[in-house]
C-alpha cells in the first residue's frame, strides 16, 4: 500500500540565525504540531556565498532544553562547543548530533578556517523531540564524520543514500537516537525513480534541498519545500525531474503534549517555567571555554 501525500509545506521567507545562518524554517511544531512528531523543525541554511573576514560569524551562548539538534552540513564548516565540554568542527558531508536533554548551553559558528577562506554555505538543523521519560537526560553529543556515515547505492544507478540514522536495505546508520527514527540523506540523478520503502506507522516527510521531485505520480515538490506523508502505507513512489538532493526522515510518534518557549520544548506549562527559572538562576552551565 503506498503512502498519500497529505501536503506540502515551505517557506520563501530567509531569516539570519546571528550572523552566520541565512534560515528558511521549512516546517514547525508550532504550525504542524503532533502531525511532525517526533520531529519539532527544521531550519535550512543557505544557500549563501560568504566573503572571507577575519571576525567570528555566527550564534554565541545560547541554551536548550527538551530535545535534539542534529546538524547536517553540505557547503562550508560549523564550529560547535557546549556546557558538558564538546565540541569540534564539522564540515561537508558531516554531522552533529547534540542531545540537549536536561539543558545545555552551546554555541555555533564558521570554523576559523572558513571564515578566513569564505566561500559557498550550506546546511540543515532538525530539530528531533524527546519522550518525557528522557528529557531530562544528561546532555550528550554525537560528531559523526561522513566516513563513518554508510552509503547504499540505488537499483540502475539511480542515486545514493547516505544512512544517518535508523537503517535502510539492512544497513544500520551510526547515529544513537532514543525513539526509533530514520534520517537518510539522498540523492538521484534526473530522470531516475525510486520505491522507497518507509516504516508503517511513522511520521514521514521528504524535504527536497536542490532539484525537484514527483511524488506519487502527481505531487510536485522543488528546493526548500517538504511533503508531509500519512502514517498508514509503506512504499512512496519518487521521481526527479532533475539532479536532486533531499532528506527522507521518518519516525515513530511520541504521543505526548508539546510546548514549546524558544529553545525549550516540554511536556507542559510548568515544565517550561522550571526551564526559564533554571536558566536564569545559573542552573545551566556556559559553553566550555
Amino acid at each position: 500500500m503506498a503512502k498519500k501525500v497529505l501536503g506540502r509545506y515551505g517557506n520563501e521567507r530567509q531569516h539570519w540565525v546571528g550572523d552566520g545562518f541565512p534560515v528558511r524554517s521549512l516546517f514547525s511544531y508550532n504550525v504542524l504540531g503532533a502531525h511532525i512528531s517526533p520531529f519539532l523543525l527544521l531550519d535550512y541554511a543557505g544557500p549563501h556565498n560568504f566573503e572571507p573576514t577575519s571576525t567570528r560569524r555566527g550564534v554565541g551562548e545560547h541554551p536548550h532544553r527538551g530535545f535534539e539538534t542534529v546538524t547536517i552540513v553540505y557547503d562550508g564548516e560549523v564550529e560547535h562547543r557546549d556546557s558538558a565540554g564538546n565540541g569540534g568542527v564539522i564540515g561537508p558531508g558531516d554531522v552533529q548530533w547534540m542531545t540537549a536533554a536536561g539543558g545545555i548551553i552551546h554555541e555555533e559558528y564558521h570554523s576559523p578556517g572558513f571564515a578566513k577562506t569564505g566561500g559557498p554555505f550550506r546546511m540543515v538543523q532538525l530539530w528531533v523531540n524527546l519522550p518525557a521519560r528522557d528529557k531530562m537526560a544528561p546532555g550528550a553529543y554525537q560528531g559523526i564524520s561522513k566516513d563513518d556515515i554508510p552509503e547504499v547505492s540505488l537499483d540502475m544507478g539511480a542515486g545514493n543514500v547516505r544512512i544517518i540514522a535508523g537503517d535502510y536495505a539492512s544497513i544500520k546508520g551510526p547515529a544513537k537516537t532514543f525513539t526509533p527514527i530514520n534520517v537518510w540523506d539522498a540523492t538521484l540523478r534526473a530522470d531516475a525513480d525510486w520505491f522507497a520503502e518507509l516504516p508503517v506507522g511513522h511520521t514521514a516527510m521528504i524535504v527536497v534541498l536542490t532539484g525537484h521531485l514527483t511524488i506519487e505520480k502527481s505531487h510536485q515538490a522543488g528546493e526548500a519545500e517538504m511533503v508531509l506523508l500519512d502514517r498508514k502505507g509503506g512504499e512512496v513512489a519518487i521521481h526527479a525531474d532533475g539532479d536532486s538532493r533531499f532528506l527522507i526522515l521518518t519516525g515513530e510518534p511520541i504521543d505526548e503534549p508539546i510546548v514549546g518557549y524558544g529553545p525549550f520544548v516540554m511536556n507542559s506549562d510548568a515544565e517550561i517555567r522550571q526551564a526559564v527559572e533554571d536558566f536564569n538562576a545559573g542552573r545551566f552551565v556556559h559553553a566550555a571555554s
